[in-house]
């Protein structure tokens, strides 16, 4: 596959983060460019959700930093890296079930978008708004479940409604935290589908272990091992590495 040329917009720089005497990520350096799907995979314990929570901002590194769009922003806080345009999902949806599909994106995005829309009458201002919303809601198929209250979704498409949420904040960056979690093939088949269809519009950073998602969105992969980088590079180089079968894909990539 062809890499996506561009200074990258997403690096994280020698982070390190430990756990008392457990180094949970030790010196862990990669890059995300525009429009590039790069997947994290390692085996359970790896260090996987410590690197994310590092570069979301939830974790304090002990060494290193991340950089967005060029900016050090190693002393912001998630929403301050969210403004910036790193947009998160989550293993677990956070969702306000109560509330309809749509509502749940408005509410997300609304005060985002205060500065933007200012200067327009309020009607024109709330109009431009909910065209906006929906537009998120049509890139993460849920248009036409926009207004059904949130907790009549299956388990697949409250994952579709995370996205949709994340894709209406504008967001430079999607860090995806296993999306697949907890879903059935022919969800996990849908929304690979999904996210193939927003492949080029967004960079992703993919944590994934459903690797037939891995292998068919990526077009670069780093693999974790006890908290280090043991392999970076294209996919069909990982599948053929010998270290990473050793470690961790073992038969799965003879299948």
């Amino acid at each position: 596959m062809l890499r996506t040329p561009g200074e990258p917009v997403l690096e994280a720089r020698g982070l390190t983060r430990r756990f008392g005497s457990l180094v949970a990520v030790s010196e862990v350096s990669l890059d995300l460019l525009p429009g590039e799907c790069h997947a994290v995979i390692g085996p359970n314990g790896a260090g996987k959700s410590t690197l994310i929570g590092l570069i979301a901002g939830e974790l304090v590194p002990d060494a290193g930093t991340v950089l967005l769009g060029g900016e050090d922003v190693g002393r912001l806080d998630p929403a301050a890296r969210a403004r910036r345009g790193l947009g998160r999902t989550f293993q677990i949806a956070e969702l306000c079930l109560e509330f309809s599909v749509r509502r749940n994106v408005l509410l997300a995005v609304q005060p985002r978008f205060a500065g933007p829309f200012h200067f327009l009458r309020r009607a024109e201002r709330l109009s431009q708004l909910a065209a906006h919303v929906d537009a998120a809601l049509v890139s993460a198929g849920l248009i036409d479940r926009a207004d059904l209250p949130a907790a009549t979704l299956s388990h697949g498409e409250r994952r579709q409604l995370e996205l949709a949420v994340v894709l209406a904040s504008r967001p430079r960056v999607l860090l995806l935290d296993e999306p697949a979690a907890g879903l059935g093939p022919s969800e996990t088949e849908a929304l690979a589908n999904r996210l193939a269809a927003l492949k080029g519009r967004f960079a992703m950073l993919l944590v994934e272990h459903d690797m037939d998602t891995v292998f068919r969105l990526a077009d670069r992969i780093t693999v974790l091992a006890e908290g280090r980088v043991i392999a970076s590079g294209l996919p069909e180089d990982i599948r053929a590495d010998r270290t990473v079968r050793e470690a961790y894909l073992g038969e799965m990539v003879d299948a």
